[in-house]
């Protein structure tokens, strides 16, 4: 996953990852060039006291010494806008992977696990590309360099090498086993701390309402608990890592000294020569530690792209036609044929056999009992989920034979629990109209009944809204979602108990305005105050997601006994009369 991950997203990237190899080469021949160097200065210039030779390769050696740390900054720097540039892009790629699933995709994967993978787990890979792009290059040449350069400086003295690196890399390949199921587990752990905080912010209120701050502080305690243990054990398998590798290297060190010692008493080699073998023999473990930090990066950035690639491998259930529909007439009314709905591992549907049509023009309610499938019905009409059986159909056609953006250019649906962005009144009513004019907002707020309260703030249109809409109050929430819709002017509205909040009050006003600014709109409402739905032209009543009624509400008070009995929980029957 990992390799597919890279070789897909860092193709735009070739000539820069060419520019960094080429870069990263000159700079390890030069460090390689260098110890050479300073061995001929020890042997022919410190030993024969010749100060022109001395200052002579000195001056090479600096020369030498300055290009390896321009062409080396050029190499990082060149590299890590590669590595940003891929980070910018696999993000990308998610994001709008993410933005295109409907809601079943969301569910299955989850919210808070989304957040992590198109954060810390892009993160992940994208500091490996980074450590490649600086180590990748440079770890190997340095290595194999060495070696060469250290066999060239002494060929007995290098047998110390057959000790050091197969135990260098015997312990790192030890460890690294031990990394990939704890990185793994880590990203897990992430994820869960991600959930639980999540759900407490979200719920600050019903938190404190019931007074569980203390259950709380110990759920988000156990979380955040697990996941650090599971970072003190890899911490622990990383910090065991590089002690091992200096063992590993003053031992060589110790070693090289010891006999070379010998070598040089015995006249097989100078001073010199052993002080360059122990510069090459530093550069080849250190080369070697470099490549440790690739092999500590790999296992959780393979984990985090398996996560990545899995985002990007699911498709939205939600598909556009090749050959789909761009065009729809001003005025289109909608129909359910025999529309059923499973959830996915469901064992019984939420629809079955829900026919239903509604002409430009008219009202419509959808009312039952909680849990009886409403809220799911108004879902299928924008393709939020895809109907399992049956078809659903708008200006005649089935909406899966409609492009996506010319089918929801139709529709303005309020949702059960209004969502404002944060930003101000009129970026968020001009969330579905970009181009609104203040007078049509105006407009849309005095509908919704939201004009005076918004008029009340010091700002008006541009009184700040913040995340979610948090400071304003449920009823001002829901009428300024019903605002935003009303912007649109769409051809068909679906209002998703999207009254609950106001009023009897207000919600009398507020449908008394409404009925002729929506008077071309085929219109749904899904409610479960019956005064709210009265008026309407025919109500569906659901109930365990079948239709057990279809008619007005004079019809349903005589014909379907569900419905007489909402009405009469509710009020009495000569006011339902």
């Amino acid at each position: 996953m990992l390799a597919r991950l890279l070789l897909t997203y860092i193709r735009p990237y070739r000539k820069q990852l060419a520019l960094v190899v080429f870069l990263q080469l000159v700079a390890t021949i030069a460090a390689l060039y260098l110890p050479s160097l300073n061995a001929d200065i020890v042997d022919q210039g410190i030993v024969n006291n010749d100060q022109g030779y001395i200052w002579g390769h000195g001056g090479i050696m600096l020369a030498v010494s300055f290009v390896q740390i321009v062409f080396s900054i050029a190499g990082v720097y060149f590299g890590a806008k590669a590595a940003m540039g891929f980070g910018r892009d696999v993000r990308h790629a998610l994001f709008h992977q993410v933005t295109g699933y409907s809601a079943k995709e969301v569910n299955e994967l989850g919210a808070p696990s989304l957040i992590t993978r198109i954060t810390n787990d892009v993160t992940q890979v994208q500091m490996l590309v980074l450590t490649g792009c600086t180590m990748f290059v440079g770890a190997p040449i340095m290595t194999v360099g060495g070696v060469i350069m250290a066999l060239r400086e002494d060929v007995g003295l290098s047998a110390i090498l057959l000790f050091s690196i197969p135990m260098l890399v015997t312990l790192v390949g030890l460890v690294v086993r031990r990394m990939i199921p704890t990185f793994r587990l880590m990203q897990e752990r992430i994820d869960e701390v991600n959930r639980v905080l999540r759900e407490q912010i979200t719920g600050i209120r019903v938190v404190r309402a019931f007074v569980r701050e203390p259950a709380e502080r110990a759920r988000f305690g156990a979380a955040n608990e697990d996941l650090t243990e599971t970072a003190l054990t890899a911490g622990r398998l990383v910090a065991a890592m590089f002690p091992s590798i200096m063992i590993v290297l003053n031992v060589s060190t110790v070693a090289t000294i010891w006999v070379g010692a010998d070598r040089i008493d015995a006249g097989a080699m100078q001073v010199g020569q052993m002080i360059a073998f122990i510069s090459y023999l530093a550069q080849i473990l250190m080369s070697l530690m470099m490549a440790t930090f690739m092999a500590i990066m790999i296992p959780r950035a393979a984990v985090c792209a398996e996560r990545l690639m899995e985002v990007l491998d699911t498709s939205s259930s939600v598909v556009e036609s090749p050959d789909a529909l761009t065009d729809l007439p001003a005025r289109v009314g909608v129909e359910l044929r025999d529309v059923g709905f499973h959830y996915p591992g469901a064992d019984e549907p939420v629809l079955v056999e829900i026919s239903l049509t509604v002409a430009p023009g008219t009202t419509t309610a959808v009312i039952g009992s909680t849990g009886s499938g409403k809220s799911t019905l108004l879902n299928l009409i924008p393709r939020l989920f895809d109907v399992t059986s049956g078809q659903v159909l708008v200006g005649d056609v089935d909406v899966r034979d409609i492009a996506l953006e010319t089918l929801w250019s139709r529709i303005g649906i309020v949702p059960q629990k209004p969502y404002l962005f944060s930003g101000t009144v009129a970026s968020n009513l001009r969330y579905s109209k970009p181009d609104a004019t203040d007078d049509e907002l105006w407009e849309a707020l005095t509908v919704a009944q939201a004009a005076d309260f918004v008029r009340a703030m010091p700002e008006q249109l541009d009184a700040p809204i913040v995340q979610g809409g948090s400071n304003v109050s449920g009823g001002q929430r829901q009428r300024l979602a019903i605002a935003r819709a009303l912007v649109r002017r769409p051809s068909v509205y679906l209002f998703d108990d999207s009254f609950s909040a106001l009023d009897l009050a207000t919600d009398a006003r507020l449908r008394a305005a409404l009925t002729p600014h929506i008077a071309d709109s085929a219109v749904i409402i899904v409610a479960q105050r019956v005064s709210t739905i009265m008026g309407a032209d025919q109500i569906l009543v659901v109930e365990d997601g079948h239709a057990v009624g279809l008619g007005s509400h004079h019809e349903l008070l005589t014909s379907c006994p569900t419905y007489r009995e909402i009405v009469e929980s509710q009020m009495s029957m000569d006011e339902a009369a």
